[in-house]
């Protein structure tokens, strides 16, 4: 057999596969959109206001819970779901675009988005969708988020994008935009210091518990990987302890993020357990 005939036949049967994967994808949205009718026959047709008024109150509840900006939670509700609108909301209950994983047990939804045919995730009720996003927020590339107040939009936008939620370069634009036209950040609360240690520590510790398949933010060392400078050796240390961050050690001691990486030499803002650091100029 010629290496063009072997070649041809390797791609009728490849076809073939995909002809077949996408009339799979295709019943099984059937049986999803079927259920979805079934169980919801008269479904709410939103406006972006309405969809506020909706949704509000579990943005709030997840924000008093996980810290999440109700801003933030509200406004990527509004552009991956169209306000309620897209396919995904209607018949999968998915406001946010969150899509399978290898941890997903659930149904799944098929549309092509980044590739043909991407699986997204189905939910009981839009409830669970805004549950879920916050449960899919505490993965550790998300983490550094937690360290921003619950009332800093602007920098949890941009932070989103950094982290890889959305491609699209005017991501953070899109929810700034949303979150000042329709003036979300008022469900926002500023958060006492007290409340933002209290918050942080049980954030971090319910990352580090949560991602059985990615490295821990924080791996014990027996030896502080950096030790103050020699001739600050008479200072006042602290000792690093597991869930902490500069900033949290920083309002501990009354210092800046900034001076306490200056005196310990650091570069960016990555701790470890069990590392000394100077806290006192």
């Amino acid at each position: 057999m010629s290496k063009n005939r072997s070649l041809l036949i390797l791609m009728l049967a490849l076809a073939f596969g995909s002809a077949c994967k996408s009339r799979q994808y295709s019943r099984n949205n059937k049986q999803i959109e079927k259920n979805a009718k079934k169980d919801n026959p008269n479904p709410i047709s939103y406006t972006t206001i309405s969809y506020i008024d909706a949704f509000k109150g579990i943005a709030i509840e997840e924000m008093n819970k996980y810290g999440i900006p109700a801003s933030i939670t509200l406004a990527q509700g509004i552009l991956e779901s169209g306000s309620g609108a897209s396919d995904l909301a209607k018949y999968a209950n998915n406001h946010f675009g969150i899509k399978c994983t290898s941890d997903w047990k659930g149904k799944a939804y098929y549309k092509d988005d980044d590739q043909r045919d991407d699986c997204f995730r189905v939910y009981k009720d839009p409830r669970e969708s805004y549950k879920d996003h916050s449960e899919f927020l505490k993965r550790k590339r998300y983490a550094a988020l937690f360290e921003l107040d619950k009332n800093d939009y602007r920098n949890w936008a941009i932070g989103l994008k950094n982290a890889g939620y959305a491609t699209n370069p005017k991501y953070p634009d899109l929810l700034i935009n949303l979150i000042e036209k329709y003036n979300l950040n008022q469900y926002d609360v500023p958060e006492s210091e007290r409340e933002k240690l209290a918050r942080e520590d049980k954030v971090f510790k319910e990352i580090n518990a949560n991602i059985p398949n990615e490295k821990k933010l924080y791996t014990p060392v027996n030896v502080a990987p950096k030790d103050p400078p020699a001739s600050l050796e008479n200072g006042k240390y602290h000792v690093v302890q597991a869930g902490e961050t500069l900033y949290r050690i920083s309002q501990l001691y009354k210092i800046s993020v900034d001076d306490l990486k200056a005196l310990n030499q650091l570069s960016d803002n990555n701790i470890k357990v069990g590392q000394k650091l100077v806290v006192v100029k």
